[in-house]
C-alpha cells in the first residue's frame, strides 16, 4: 500500500506525523507532498521525513492568486500522482478532492472546521473527494453521507497523552524554567474564509500586555508583522519545541483557532478573541462543554479584559483545568491511533465503521 499525504500548513505536519511514523514501522510506503507555508519545511526537515515540494514560493493573499495557486496545485499534484501511483490520497487542502477525481485515486479530505465556516472549500473539495474525515461535532453540510466521524480533535492526533510528553528541559532552553509566563499569538486572518473577521489589534494587544506584565513573562508569536511596540516580547521558538513551551504556560491568548485548541487539549486556559467565536463546533465544545477556554467576539472587548483578570486572580487554576482536561480525554480517542488503523486497512476499515460505530471507542 502507498499513501500520499498532502500538507500545506504546519498544523498538517503535526496532524499526520505520528501516523507517518507508525506506517514506517509497519513498512507501509508513504509519500509526503507539500505546498510551502510558514515553518512547514523546517518541521519536516527536523523530523527527517522525505518530502516533495510542488510550489517554489509562498503565494500572496489576493483572491486571484489563491485561485491560480489552487489550479497549479491541482495540476502539479495530479502529475505527481500519475507518476507515483499512490493507493490513497489523504489531506486537508482543497486540492485533495479534485486531484482524486482527476486521477481516479480514492481521496479522504480530513477536516475540522464546519462547512458553514469554509464554504468555498466545501463547494470545491467535498463533492469530489471519496470521504470526509471529521470530528463528530464538525458539520459537513449536505455531504453527511461521505462523513467518517470520530470522537476527537485534530489536536489529539499529536497532543494526546499517548503521544506527547511535555519536557521541562526544553523550556529551560528559553530561560523559562521556574517562571510564570503567558503566550500571545497573532495570525494574519487573510485566508478567503477570514474575510470580514477581526482579531487582536495593536491597541488591544498593548492593553493585554499591561494586564499580564505584573504577573509573569510575556511571549508573543506571530504570523503577521509586529508593530515596534510588540517586538520586545517576540520569542523565537524552534517550531519543534512550541508545544512543550505551550504545555507549561499559565495562559494562552490569541486570535488563532489552532493554538487555542492546542492549549485546550493540554489543559492550559485559553482565551480566543476573534469573530469566529460561536461558529466552529469543536472549539465550541472545548469552551462550553469542557470549559477549557473562553471564546470572546471582538465586539466584547471589556469581556476580554475581565476574563484575563479573572484567570490571573483565581486560585488553583492549574489543577482545575487539568481536571477538565481529564474529563475531556475520558470521552475522546487517540486520533493518530485511529487514523493509522483507518488508512492502513482502507477500504475495509470504512465498512467496519459504518457497520459498527461503537468500534471506534476502542481507540483510547
Amino acid at each position: 500500500m502507498k499513501i500520499l499525504f498532502y500538507l500545506n500548513h504546519p498544523a498538517h505536519f503535526h496532524l499526520f506525523k505520528n501516523v507517518i511514523r507508525n506506517f514506517k514501522d509497519k513498512k507501509i510506503e508513504t509519500l509526503i507532498v507539500i505546498r510551502k507555508k510558514d515553518v512547514l519545511e523546517e518541521l519536516l526537515k527536523s523530523s527527517g521525513f522525505k518530502y516533495s515540494n510542488i510550489t517554489s514560493a509562498e503565494r500572496n493573499d489576493s483572491k486571484f492568486s489563491a485561485a491560480f495557486g489552487l489550479f497549479k496545485q491541482i495540476i502539479k499534484l495530479s502529475y505527481f500522482c500519475v507518476k507515483n501511483k499512490p493507493t490513497l490520497i489523504v489531506g486537508t487542502p482543497v486540492a485533495v478532492g479534485p486531484v482524486g477525481k482527476l486521477t481516479g485515486i480514492p481521496s479522504i479530505n480530513v477536516e475540522e472546521d464546519d462547512a458553514e465556516v469554509i464554504p468555498l472549500h466545501t463547494k470545491i473539495a467535498y463533492p469530489l473527494c471519496k470521504y470526509i474525515l471529521a470530528p463528530n461535532v464538525c458539520s459537513v453540510g449536505k455531504w453527511e453521507n461521505k462523513k467518517i466521524e470520530y470522537a476527537g480533535y485534530h489536536e489529539l492526533a499529536y497532543l494526546h497523552p499517548n503521544n506527547f510528553f511535555p519536557d521541562k528541559k526544553i523550556i529551560s532552553k528559553y530561560s523559562l524554567s521556574g517562571n510564570k509566563y503567558f503566550i500571545i499569538r497573532f495570525v494574519k486572518l487573510t485566508a478567503h474564509h477570514d474575510e470580514g473577521i477581526k482579531g487582536i489589534n495593536i491597541e488591544i494587544a498593548l492593553k493585554i500586555i499591561s494586564l499580564l506584565q505584573p504577573h509573569g513573562k510575556i511571549l508573543i508569536t506571530s504570523e503577521r508583522k509586529l508593530e515596534p511596540e510588540l517586538e520586545p516580547y517576540r520569542i523565537n521558538i524552534d517550531p519543534v519545541d512550541i508545544h512543550h513551551v505551550m504545555a507549561y504556560a499559565s495562559l494562552y491568548i490569541g486570535d488563532s483557532q489552532t493554538m487555542a485548541a492546542e492549549a485546550g487539549v493540554l489543559g492550559v486556559p485559553f482565551i480566543r478573541f476573534n469573530d469566529f467565536v460561536g461558529r466552529i463546533g469543536y472549539l465550541n465544545e472545548l469552551e462550553n462543554k469542557y470549559q477549557l477556554g473562553y471564546g470572546i467576539k471582538t465586539e466584547n472587548i471589556e469581556d476580554l479584559f475581565d476574563t484575563i483578570n479573572k484567570l490571573l486572580n483565581e486560585n488553583n487554576t492549574f489543577d482545575q483545568f487539568q481536571n477538565r482536561r481529564s474529563a475531556m480525554l475520558s470521552e475522546k480517542i487517540d486520533v493518530s491511533l485511529f487514523f493509522t488503523w483507518l488508512f492502513e486497512n482502507y477500504p475495509q476499515s470504512i465498512s467496519k465503521i459504518k457497520n459498527d460505530p461503537n468500534f471506534l471507542l476502542g481507540f483510547k
